[in-house]
């Protein structure tokens, strides 16, 4: 059975991975010279850089034990540490009320009480926006504080313009005076509901990164038979009767037709719908071309001198810089960053292809992260002595207002297809964490040979949790806002 997965992500890997333990030999096609995707470890120079960081950790054992299972005793034990920096000052991300009002001072607190306390006077009615939804319930004042600068960065729209509902997901029903009192009552700790604990306070991690997980699997699945060709772009998928039988794969060397009994795919939805022209009908290539990502860019900084935080990452909440958040490597861990005496961060932008951040040189990028760095005051005493840029495109799938009608018409669309499968976070436009993405690849390929009748489009519907350890019910994919309509 000849079985080809378009892209060697997580999700693309894991099928291929499970297609072997089934004793299938697939042929796995990867655009890019490495693989892991947006898991992908960049060595520059000995130094190690995660895209965005990964945190391992799932309520699936079934991929636990993967992962303890291809990397063994290289998976390193972390605590967790990530905080907003703000003002000069961290603050835990959640927010903690009653530390976050200590630590802004009482001139500060005061404003926030008094703008809290206009907002229960004069609420916002209809309350339509993400920022009518926060205003009402913590104040104007603490909204600009902490919710306005972090969320426009990500999404790139302002916070008027994103709904209500997504607020209400991401943020919960945190009421602000009890949350305070029961501050008081506790003390500063301002302690975590004890089930989000194992998620929160401790994960997961390759010693060398997440790359070295993916390079691992990658190895392991070669040596089993399977077949990884990298630097191979799937150009052409060609259906008859309703059923892919090949596609045109294309390297440097040349272009080539292989014939097919199956297809996983991860790669971006829209693509592989233009990739099926034109068997695919008008409605869906329209919806295809509407469907729209978030960009995204790493600045990595080498830097000389003892480590300037100890948080994994930091969010940055100031609206006088455009980082978003700065990941410090080697609190990840120690082997990512070789060289004693040196710290690696990574500064990262959020952004659209073609703006003027994404265009930037190399050299003037760096120069922008470090001077930012400055500004914050988080390198001071440190020189900078070597940087690098990854860009990473399509890092965001974009819920737009009109994002889900357009998925579900190419849903329907490619249902047409019995032995064609998407899989990963742009294989289904689905804002997934690492383990959806592997639980896909996985419901996929036991598809594709045992017929098992698994719908792909339901991981991660009826989410547990999400990378914060928050709780969520019922709630339709990992939380990301959808703009409002004009």
């Amino acid at each position: 059975m000849n079985i080809l997965i378009a892209g060697a992500g997580p999700a693309g890997l894991t099928a291929a991975d499970e297609l072997c333990r089934l004793g299938f030999r697939p042929v796995v096609v990867e655009a890019a010279d490495h693989v892991g995707g947006l898991s992908a470890t960049h060595e520059y120079k000995g130094y190690r850089f995660d895209i965005g960081g990964h945190r391992f950790f799932s309520s699936s054992e079934l991929v636990n034990r993967r992962w303890r299972e291809w990397l063994g005793d290289e998976l390193l034990v972390r605590p967790r540490l990530s905080r907003i920096y703000f003002r000069g000052k961290y603050f835990h991300y959640p927010l903690r009320p009653f530390e976050t009002l200590a630590r802004l001072g009482a001139l500060e607190s005061t404003r926030i009480a008094a703008s809290y306390a206009w907002s229960r006077v004069r609420p916002r009615d209809p309350e339509v926006s993400f920022e009518d939804w926060v205003r009402n319930r913590f104040g104007s004042r603490l909204f600009e504080l902490f919710f306005r600068t972090y969320t426009e960065k990500v999404w790139g729209m302002p916070c008027s313009r994103i709904g209500a509902d997504w607020a209400a997901q991401r943020i919960q029903n945190l009421n602000l005076p009890r949350a305070v009192l029961d501050g008081i009552r506790r003390g500063s700790r301002s302690e975590e509901p004890a089930l989000a604990k194992t998620l929160v306070r401790s994960f997961l991690y390759p010693r060398l990164g997440p790359g070295q997980l993916w390079d691992a699997v990658a190895d392991r699945i070669v040596d089993a038979g399977a077949t990884l060709r990298q630097g191979t772009t799937l150009d052409k998928v060609h259906v008859d009767d309703d059923r892919v039988v090949a596609v045109d794969v294309s390297t440097p060397a040349g272009a080539e037709t292989l014939e097919v009994d199956a297809l996983i795919s991860s790669v971006p939805l829209g693509e592989l719908v233009r990739k099926l022209a034109p068997d695919v009908g008008e409605e869906a290539l329209a919806c295809a071309d509407a469907l729209r990502h978030r960009d995204f860019l790493t600045v990595g900084l080498v830097l000389s001198g003892s480590n300037p935080f100890p948080d994994q990452w930091l969010y940055i909440h100031a609206n006088n810089v455009k980082v978003g958040r700065i990941q410090n490597y080697g609190n990840w861990s120690a082997d990512m960053c070789p060289q004693a005496n040196r710290a690696v961060l990574g500064f990262e932008y959020f952004v659209n292809r073609g703006d003027d951040l994404w265009n930037l040189p190399d050299q003037a990028l760096i120069d922008l992260a470090e001077r930012e760095g400055r500004e914050l005051g988080l390198v001071d005493g440190c020189e900078i002595i070597d940087g690098t840029v990854i860009r990473a495109p399509r890092a965001y799938p974009v819920y737009d207002a009109d994002y889900r009608t357009n998925v579900d018409v190419i849903r329907k669309q490619l249902s047409r297809y019995p032995n064609l499968w998407t899989v990963g976070r742009n294989g289904l436009h689905r804002y997934n964490n690492q383990d959806h993405s592997m639980l896909s690849g996985i419901f996929a390929a036991q598809n594709a040979v045992l017929e098992r009748g698994h719908d792909v489009w339901e991981v991660n519907t009826d989410t547990r949790y999400h990378e914060e350890g928050v709780h969520q019910q019922n709630t339709a994919d990992r939380l990301v806002p959808v703009p409002l309509r004009d």
